[in-house]
């Protein structure tokens, strides 16, 4: 089979698997095998149901895998004249690694990780349903920003612990006799769960345990949490805007980098050739005479 042929085959190939994949009838019918592997996945918890009904699930799940694998060969199929496009779609990935690992000998052996496995595959719905691609998107966008907020509040954690513990672990031992004592109370005073009570004993302290107090819950109960909502909100918006422009159809140069460069590279040979060939075509025209005989210069 020449290149040509092979090239054509796999364009034909890609356009037509692609109707298939970017079709409602197929995105409704995969949505429906992960709600209904989740249903299975339900029935399987009670014993009785799995006790009689054993060798029936056992073969459905069998029909679900291999659905699952049709579905992502289907999808590869899609991507036939551009392959590395399948592996830039973080979803194709993770629909590949679910199913595939679950056909993997260590998966069929361990029951934990098959169950594991299956379970992810429920997750898979969220490809299909767009709002929550987007959180889901969001999230792992404001993970580095999450990161930062962490070590920010471990951070006021730790003072205020230590301060607690320089002041209350005398008065009181169970809450503050310890760094990690005093840790923990000041992490569920941050949910404001029993900040009452424990004003009401520092008081019984001092009187300035009331700004230990203020000043813990306004930094960690409003500031940090306020600011974990603006990096959250902030990555909701970029990942809208990312499933905008995956939403937009793929037209103009735009849509193909590679072939928008070759189509200007060629562009621009065509014109240099055009004005090598009006130079040439100058020099190479006589030149007028005057009446004495000579050129014209």
């Amino acid at each position: 089979m020449s290149e040509q042929t092979s090239e054509a085959f796999r364009r034909t190939l890609a356009d037509r698997s692609r109707r298939i994949v970017d079709s409602d009838a197929f995105t409704m019918t995969v949505f429906c095998l992960i709600a209904a592997n989740a249903v299975l996945l339900g029935v399987e918890t009670y014993s009785g149901v799995v006790h009689q009904w054993h060798h029936a699930l056992k073969a459905t799940e069998y029909l679900f895998l291999g659905a699952f694998s049709a579905e992502i060969l289907l999808r590869a199929a899609a991507h036939a004249d551009r392959p590395k496009d399948f592996f830039r779609d973080p979803w194709n990935v993770f629909d590949l690694l679910v199913v595939g690992l679950a056909c993997t000998p260590f998966a069929r052996e361990n029951a934990t990780a098959l169950r594991l496995l299956r379970l992810a595959r429920v997750l898979r719905a969220a490809r299909f349903l767009p709002q929550l691609r987007i959180v889901i998107v969001a999230v792992g966008k404001s993970l580095p920003g999450t990161l930062s907020f962490l070590l920010v509040g471990a951070l006021l954690l730790y003072v205020y612990a230590m301060v607690g513990w320089v002041f209350f672990a005398d008065d009181a031992p169970e809450h503050y006799g310890s760094l990690g004592r005093a840790a923990l109370t000041l992490f569920l005073l941050m949910t404001l769960d029993g900040l009452g009570d424990a004003v009401r004993d520092g008081l019984e302290i001092s009187r300035w345990t009331f700004v230990y107090f203020a000043s813990f819950v306004l930094l960690g109960s409003f500031l940090l949490v306020n600011l974990l909502i603006g990096v959250v909100v902030n990555s909701l918006e970029e990942a809208r805007e990312m499933e905008a422009e995956q939403d937009r159809p793929d037209t103009g140069p735009a849509a193909h980098p590679e072939e928008s460069e070759e189509a200007l590279l060629r562009a621009r040979i065509i014109a240099a050739r055009q004005a090598l060939d009006a130079v040439e075509a100058r020099l190479s025209a006589p030149r007028p005479t005057c009446g004495c005989g000579s050129a014209v210069s």
